[in-house]
């Protein structure tokens, strides 16, 4: 699953949708807005996509994530718009039979959504 949304990222009902009974290792990674960066405060971030290009780069991330890794589920859902201080703009969760895959395929997709995905972000102060 991969999505972009308005609204805010629903962490408990995403980490109940990875539950699999053959999988020993799930990750879960929440990217939150923290209230200043580089020294300066800040009050909101607000991100903006091109959305068919970034939900079509996003996905090619997560078939390479499944070609890496034996892992079973991935689900990346990414705020857009504007997100306040504290809560999640990116969420991330893998499961795979073994921790290690899990957690390099994790690493995988929010380095490769950070730098690959058409999705830009503005700091308000």
């Amino acid at each position: 699953m991969i999505e972009l949304t308005e609204n805010k990222i629903p962490v408990q009902v995403l980490s109940e949708k990875l539950y699999d009974e053959t999988c020993g290792g799930i990750v879960t990674f929440e990217g939150r807005i923290r209230k200043s960066n580089h020294g300066k405060e800040i009050s909101k971030v607000i991100y903006e996509c091109y959305y068919p290009m970034a939900l079509k780069v996003m996905d090619e991330i997560k078939a390479s994530a499944f070609k890496k890794w034996n892992v079973k589920h991935i689900i990346v859902v990414h705020r857009i718009g504007d997100v306040p201080i504290g809560e999640v703009a990116i969420w991330i969760g893998v499961t795979s039979t073994h921790r290690k895959e899990a957690f390099e395929a994790c690493k995988f997709l929010i380095d490769e959504i950070k730098s690959k995905a058409p999705i830009w972000k503005k700091e308000s102060d």
